[in-house]
């Protein structure tokens, strides 16, 4: 499979128009968005460890595992 990187300013109507056009083919194409300069530096969580911080929290808090209800 052949790749090509392409950098579209959408502050224009014009790069918003072929950014949403490109996005219509997601089984070709695939949209990376960059991170905003207020989350780079901090730790991101996945799903799954989002879940578990919650559950450690309910845990302590109500002082029975709630991974078991």
């Amino acid at each position: 499979m052949n790749t090509v990187n392409v950098r579209i300013n959408i502050d224009t109507p014009t790069g918003r128009r072929l950014l949403r056009e490109v996005e219509k083919h997601p089984k070709v194409v695939k949209v990376e968005y960059p991170e905003p300069d207020a989350m780079a530096g901090q730790k991101t969580y996945t799903l799954d460890e989002a879940f578990e911080k919650c559950y450690d929290v309910l845990s302590n808090n109500y002082g029975v595992d709630v991974r078991k209800l």
